[in-house]
C-alpha cells in the first residue's frame, strides 16, 4: 500500500474516532450557532495524536495564539467543560493528559510547550519545579463523574489530588495562615491573572493571595468528597476545608465594603482593588449565602462596576486601575463563565442568565464581524483588536484561541436554567 494511503487511512480512524462519540446537536440559541460550530471546529483542529508525553490523542490551547502549539494551565479545563458536552470521553482523555505528568513532589505542569515552526526550541518543554496553575481541574472531573456516572475513574483522580495537596502545602503556604501562587514571589503569574492589578502595590514575600487560598479550599472539599466514595477516611480533610473557610471569612472579608480581599490588602483601602478575583471564594463556596447575595446584587450586576456591555470585566469599571489591557479590565468569557457558576451555586439564576446571555450575544457578534473567537474581548461591546495585551510584546488579543473560550459549555448552561 502506498505511503500517502496509509497516512489517509490513520487520519480517517483519528477523526472517525473522534467524530464517532461526538454531539453534534449544539446547545444555545440559534443566532449563536454560527460561533458555537466554528468552536467546535476549532477544537477538532486542535487535537493532535498521542505524542510524548501524552498517552492520549491532545488538545492545544489553540492554534492562533502566539506561542502555540502549547497545552495546559487552567485554559484546558476550560476547552474540557466543551469537551464535556459534544465528547466525554475526549474531555476525560485531556483530565489524564493533564496528570500524565505530575511531578512527584506533587506539581502539575503549569503549561507544556511543544516546538514550533521558526521557534528556537526543539523538543517539548516545562517548568518541573515552581511553576504550576489553579488547580480548576477537579470540577471537571467531578462533572464528568457527574454526567456520565462513572465514578470509577475517581481513584486515578484522586491519587494526583492528594500529591497536589501535598506540593500546595509545601510550596505554596503563606506565611501564618492560607495559600499563595508565585505572583506575590517572583511575578510569574502563576495564578493565570498576568500582571493582575492586585500585586500592584504588594510587597513580595508568601502572603496570602484570596484566589489561591479559595483554590485549596476546594482541593480540600473534593478530597473529602472523592475520599468518602472511595471508602477513605477522609475527615482531615474536611477539617482542613473548614479551617480554611474559617480563615477566609474572618480574616479576609472586609464588611464595609462587603467583600474578599488578599492578606496584604484586606486591612488596607489603599491598597484594595475590586478585580473578578475576589469572587472566587463566592465560586468556590466559602461564602454564606448572604454575603454571596450582597456581592453579586452589588458587585457582579452593577453597571458601575463589572456588569458591561460584555460581561464580566476583569476589573471593576469603576477602580483607577481599569484599563482595556489583558486582565486589567478586558473581558474572558472563562472567567464569565465561572462567575455565572457562582451565581447559580447561590440561587441567582437571573444574574447568570444575563451574564452568559451577553456573553454569549457579544461573542457571536464578534465572530460575525471578524471570522474568529478572541483570547479577551472588549467589554463595551468594541472590536476586541482595540483591546491591548503585553506591553512590550503582542499588544493585541490571540484569534482563535480556544483556552479561555468554553461558549458551548456556556450555551449549555444557560440552557439549563433559562426557565428557572
Amino acid at each position: 500500500m502506498k505511503k500517502k494511503s496509509l497516512i489517509l487511512m490513520f487520519l480517517f480512524a483519528f477523526v472517525g474516532g473522534y467524530a464517532k462519540k461526538e454531539n453534534t446537536k449544539l446547545p444555545g440559541k440559534p443566532e449563536w450557532q454560527p460561533v458555537l460550530k466554528y468552536t467546535l471546529d476549532l477544537h477538532k483542529k486542535s487535537t493532535h495524536p498521542a505524542q510524548y508525553p501524552f498517552d492520549n490523542a491532545w488538545e492545544e490551547i489553540g492554534p492562533g495564539y502566539h506561542l502555540a502549539p502549547a497545552f495546559g494551565h487552567w485554559d484546558i479545563v476550560h476547552q474540557v467543560y466543551d469537551a464535556l458536552v459534544y465528547n466525554p470521553e475526549h474531555g476525560l482523555n485531556q483530565l489524564y493528559n493533564n496528570i500524565k505528568n505530575q511531578e512527584a513532589h506533587g506539581m502539575l505542569p503549569g503549561s507544556i510547550w511543544f516546538p514550533r515552526k521558526g521557534g528556537k526550541h526543539k523538543e517539548v518543554r516545562w517548568s518541573k519545579k515552581d511553576e504550576g496553575h489553579p488547580p480548576l481541574w477537579i470540577y471537571a472531573v467531578d462533572e464528568y463523574v457527574n454526567q456520565t456516572g462513572n465514578s470509577s475513574i475517581l481513584i486515578d483522580f484522586y491519587a494526583a489530588l492528594v500529591r497536589q495537596i501535598t506540593w500546595f502545602e509545601n510550596e505554596r503556604k503563606a506565611k501564618g495562615k492560607g495559600f499563595f501562587y508565585n505572583d506575590i514571589i517572583k511575578r510569574r503569574w502563576e495564578s493565570g491573572v498576568d500582571q493582575g492589578i492586585r500585586f500592584d502595590e504588594a510587597d513580595l514575600g508568601p502572603q496570602a493571595c484570596i484566589d489561591a487560598t479559595s483554590h485549596v479550599y476546594a482541593l480540600y472539599f473534593f478530597a473529602d468528597k472523592w475520599g468518602k466514595k472511595l471508602g477513605v477516611k477522609t475527615s482531615f480533610y474536611a477539617e482542613k476545608a473548614a479551617s480554611l473557610k474559617s480563615y477566609v471569612n474572618n480574616e479576609l472579608f472586609d464588611s464595609k465594603k462587603g467583600s474578599y480581599f488578599d492578606s496584604w490588602s484586606v486591612n488596607d483601602p489603599k491598597k484594595q482593588h475590586f478585580a473578578f478575583e475576589n469572587i472566587w471564594p463566592i465560586i468556590v463556596g466559602i461564602a454564606p449565602q448572604k454575603r454571596a447575595e450582597f456581592y453579586i446584587e452589588n458587585y457582579v450586576m452593577s453597571p458601575k462596576h463589572f456588569l458591561s456591555k460584555h460581561p464580566t470585566t476583569t476589573v471593576s469599571m469603576s477602580d483607577p486601575k481599569f484599563e482595556l489591557r489583558m486582565w486589567r479590565g478586558p473581558v474572558w468569557n472563562s472567567m464569565s463563565f465561572w462567575v455565572a457558576k457562582a451565581c447559580i451555586r447561590y440561587g441567582k439564576y437571573e444574574a447568570a442568565k444575563v451574564i452568559l446571555e451577553r456573553s454569549l450575544n457579544e461573542t457571536a457578534s464578534q465572530f460575525k464581524l471578524t471570522g474568529k473567537i478572541w483570547e479577551f474581548y472588549h467589554p463595551h461591546g468594541g472590536s476586541p483588536e482595540d483591546v491591548k495585551r503585553k506591553n512590550g510584546s503582542r499588544n493585541m488579543p490571540c484569534s482563535d484561541y480556544l483556552g479561555h473560550n468554553p461558549l458551548i459549555a456556556m450555551a449549555k448552561l444557560y440552557d439549563e436554567i433559562k426557565n428557572k
